[in-house]
């Protein structure tokens, strides 16, 4: 009889049907173990064999996905009421053949990181659980949430038929990207009004993506604030407006720029290495079957991937900027160094940096990740306490900021070197504090770390590197956080949406030192070197080994 329920209860789990309209899911996010909801819609007559399109929105400060998802049907909040009150159903809205999908993305955190991160983690879930045209996927989002339509747009081109920004305000370091908008159709939305987001800022980004090539709208509403997404998404027009565009998934020229090898390809195109702290750019067109005119800037290395255009086994010649090198045997995937005389077919040149596993220091604290104080040195009571008091605050994400902000819901775990297990250096980054001497997991790597820490706590030195398979944040001395109270008057201190005490570390690279009121920093080389510009600061350091 048992077996009989167990094979029953499993059978009514295969057969599990979603129901259609609005609805809250969830998948498990790996960064710290939690249940991340979403909202969901699905549209009448749901088919599970079907293909839909699917259309992501991105929510505002102060919003959440279940908000999100009334925003983007043209569903505002009814008189008098405020969003904690409407956050608590979905109202009847016009049906559209659409699945749509609304993160919470942590909360007020912007879209980079662990939110952005948890942006795809959903999309992977929803298509994961529904079928979904791979060629007609959009984004849209309002404020911050339009911001974060022109990052997760422009950093991943190849994987959206259109985006349209509402209101945006996006991170810096967007506009970096602004060569990939040629790939993406866009329409943007704004108040000429708008007190939080000056109408000329969205101006600037209109222009911008008219220079790429791209198509661009721009709707401009006389009179309104910083709600144009009321006007906006009014009546379900952002599905009829998506509804004219199609992914072209092998396009024959490729536009790509990059700032992190975290964004390293589009489409046929993929950077193997770049010029460490500067934006790396391709410009590649298939002429013939047998011929890439390409141009590169700050790129060393890089791969072409498979695309119908181009002729396997064949003759090709490439012309890198302006030179002639020609691939007897042309293999997709091969690595090409930017050498033009030079084939070097599939053998891979020894770069170490990958997506998985490069700087800058932020992205330590993107993914999964474990804060780890020492134990090697076997302190006393007050000294363990002291230590571990100081991996807590840097794991303390959720604290509250208003009202408005709220907190952000993220829950890393804080470990004794001692406590690490084998999973947990396999799977996750690190952040370690203090050094060889008295932290067992900087130990682990300590003969081929580059910088040695004198444990000088008036100094404070932390970099990223390479562990077995991810990435450690090592911080000697002062916390890394008091960058932001040892150092003033730079932009790049500023703390963003998120909470983050490592976002002090923006803007610095892959390390950065500090002593005696001077602050050095910079990136290391493709093969996680020192490079030779850096040398005789660090030396004068006397921090590089």
């Amino acid at each position: 009889m048992l077996l009989a329920f167990l094979l029953l209860a499993g059978a009514a789990l295969q057969a599990q049907k979603y129901a259609p309209g609005p609805q809250v899911l969830s998948f498990h996010s790996l960064v710290d173990g939690t249940d991340q909801p979403y909202g969901l819609y699905l549209p009448p007559d749901f088919d599970e064999n079907k293909a839909y399109p699917l259309v992501v929105m991105l929510h505002g400060a102060g919003s959440n996905h279940r908000l999100a998802l009334r925003r983007v049907f043209g569903r505002s909040n009814a008189p008098g009421e405020n969003d904690v009150d409407a956050s608590l159903y979905f109202p009847r809205w016009t049906d559209v053949p659409y699945i749509v999908a609304t993160p919470l993305a942590r909360g007020t955190m912007g879209y980079q990181g662990i939110a952005e991160k948890d942006v795809w983690d959903m999309i992977a879930d929803v298509k994961r659980r529904f079928k979904t045209d791979e060629n007609r996927t959009y984004l849209t989002g309002l404020s911050m949430g339009g911001g974060g339509t022109l990052w997760l747009g422009l950093t991943r081109p190849d994987f959206w038929a259109a985006i349209a920004p509402v209101c945006p305000a996006p991170p810096e370091g967007t506009e970096l990207y602004l060569p990939n908008a040629a790939h993406l159709p866009t329409h943007f939305f704004h108040g000429d009004a708008d007190p939080v987001v000056p109408i000329a800022s969205v101006n600037r980004w209109v222009e911008g993506f008219k220079s790429s090539g791209t198509h661009v709208e721009y709707d401009v509403y006389p009179g309104v604030k910083h709600d144009s997404w009321v006007n906006a998404y009014a009546d379900g027009r952002i599905f009829r407006w998506f509804d004219q565009y199609k992914r072209d998934p092998d396009p024959k020229k490729v536009v790509f720029a990059t700032n992190q090898m975290k964004y390293n390809r589009s489409f046929w195109v993929e950077i193997v290495a770049m010029s460490p702290g500067k934006t790396a750019r391709i410009e590649a067109e298939i002429k013939s079957p047998t011929q890439v005119n390409m141009t590169l800037e700050n790129v060393d290395a890089f791969r072409l991937l498979p695309t119908r255009h181009l002729k396997t086994g064949a003759k090709v010649t490439l012309m890198l900027n302006g030179k002639k090198l020609v691939l007897e045997n042309f293999k997709e995937t091969g690595i090409i160094q930017d050498v033009p005389d030079v084939e070097k077919g599939s053998r891979a040149p020894d770069f170490t940096k990958t997506p998985r596993q490069a700087g800058p220091m932020t992205e330590v604290t993107s993914d999964r990740h474990i804060y780890v104080y020492g134990t090697l040195d076997s302190p006393d009571k007050a000294e363990t306490e002291r230590r571990r008091k100081m991996a807590e605050a840097a794991a303390d994400w959720s604290f509250y900021r208003g009202e408005f902000l709220g907190r952000v819901m993220i829950f890393p775990r804080v470990l004794a070197d001692k406590e690490l297990t084998p999973n947990d250096y396999d799977n996750s980054n690190l952040v370690l504090f203090g050094t060889d001497k008295t932290n067992a997991a900087i130990a682990r790597y300590a003969d081929k770390l580059p910088f040695k820490a004198s444990g000088d706590t008036t100094q404070l030195l932390a970099y990223v590197y390479p562990s077995e398979k991810n990435l450690v944040l090592i911080n000697s001395g002062l916390p890394f956080w008091q960058l932001a109270d040892v150092v003033t008057g730079e932009a790049h201190l500023r703390i963003l949406r998120n909470p983050s005490k490592s976002s002090v570390l923006a803007g610095y690279g892959d390390w950065v030192f500090y002593s005696r009121g001077k602050v050095i920093s910079g990136y290391f080389g493709n093969r996680w070197e020192v490079r030779p510009e850096d040398k005789a600061a660090l030396e004068a350091a006397g921090i590089l080994k």
